[in-house]
């Protein structure tokens, strides 16, 4: 079993104790990737980047031009003028929005007597929150859907596979796109308005402002990070709490535990597997030289089962404290977008138990997604018996 096949994306972590084991740093030759498996290395790689660049698209001759792929100073600035709208206060705002949508779509589910989790609920919940924040119609959030899909898949070029495939998807979504968000740019421009879009806009540090080439390959990033690990963690969650009924009853007892829970199941099924970093000189780790230029996936998936970083790794526990997982990166590239995904995993998660009184998987073996640096079901049917009306 390697890294890129089904089996590991559904379950990549009998692989990872495996690798763990034999190795702290993994170089798989065939596509020259080096892979940092433990935690401890792992943090260093997403901390230091005077020794890891985030540019790692300039490796390949590319320039996304994404906040995500790039280092400081340029990164400094950016985040400072994005971060602007991102206040807490912003975020909280939207709870009673969330939570109007997530019951609309349990309404529409239950309606039907059928429910695919992926489906129905957990990708559609995050791209309606995003198009509200940002201000686009909800109505689009298919569209939405099938771009994030294109950008997430570039991540399968770095295995080799399927790499032409994917870069000519992203260029044909990439039009789209630039046509779709600079139009709306120009519109805010033009007729100021009150969404975050419209507060981007205006939002300046020393004097500079995003340009619409900036504005709009940030609504390209937040399109994407800011759905998939959503996604991923409603559906993990689920996935987890149906194979720990145990847990899940705690949850069912004590519904304050649900924050708690989400953190777990951020470490034990990490949403994004992993992130990546270049090399900028020849760097040693945990005692293996990685040259300059070395392109580097860290696994973060695998740090977050390190047993030399959390007791009793393994195990799913709703309870773990501390719990210093890694799964919205660290550092300055820590995700901006975390307090909005654990405000809607809290309450699609509270919702999901206050409207079922029992989840049951269709089938077992759930198709995995199919970009191997998430983790995830790329469909799960359920079958559900109502909870009594209160």
């Amino acid at each position: 079993m390697n890294l890129f096949s089904i089996e590991a994306r559904r379950d990549p972590y009998p692989l990872y104790r495996q690798l763990r084991e034999r190795t702290p740093v993994l170089h798989v030759p065939g596509p020259n990737l080096w892979i940092v498996l433990r935690h401890a290395a792992v943090k260093r790689v997403l901390t230091d980047h005077e020794a890891f660049s985030s540019n790692v698209s300039a490796l390949h001759g590319h320039d996304f031009a994404w906040l995500l792929f790039m280092d400081p100073p340029r990164h400094t600035k950016l985040r400072a003028i994005i971060s602007k709208p991102f206040t807490s206060r912003a975020i909280a705002a939207l709870e009673p929005r969330i939570r109007e949508l997530s019951r609309q779509l349990l309404d529409a589910a239950v309606a039907r007597g059928q429910l695919d989790l992926v489906a129905d609920y957990a990708t559609p919940l995050p791209l309606m929150v995003i198009a509200e924040l940002l201000g686009f119609p909800v109505a689009d959030w298919r569209e939405l859907a099938r771009w994030s899909e294109t950008i997430v898949a570039l991540g399968n070029t770095i295995s080799g596979t399927g790499a032409a495939e994917a870069a000519a998807a992203f260029r044909a979504a990439d039009a789209e796109m630039t046509d779709y968000f600079g139009r709306l740019v120009r519109e805010r421009r033009a007729r100021p308005t009150s969404d975050l879009l419209a507060r981007l806009v205006a939002a300046e540090v020393d004097g500079e402002r995003l340009d619409d080439g900036e504005l709009v390959r940030f609504c390209q990033l937040l399109l994407a990070a800011g759905t998939e690990t959503t996604t991923n963690l409603i559906d993990n969650a689920v996935i987890a709490l149906l194979e720990h009924s145990d847990q899940l009853a705690q949850l069912r007892a004590d519904a304050s535990r649900i924050p708690a829970a989400l953190e777990e199941v951020l470490r034990h099924r990490t949403p994004v597997q992993a992130m990546f970093r270049a090399t900028r000189r020849e760097v040693t780790l945990d005692g293996v030289a990685l040259p300059e230029r070395a392109f580097v996936i860290a696994a973060i998936g695998c740090a977050n089962r390190d047993p030399d970083a959390f007791g009793d790794a393994e195990r799913f526990d709703i309870a773990r404290e501390p719990n210093a997982h890694l799964a919205f990166g660290h550092g300055i590239h820590f995700c901006l977008g975390a307090p909005l995904s654990r405000l809607e995993g809290r309450i699609a998660l509270t919702d999901l138990l206050a409207r079922f009184a029992s989840l049951e998987l269709v089938e077992p073996a759930w198709p995995p997604r199919s970009s191997f640096h998430v983790l995830g079901p790329a469909s799960l049917p359920l079958r559900f018996t109502l909870a009594r009306a209160r």
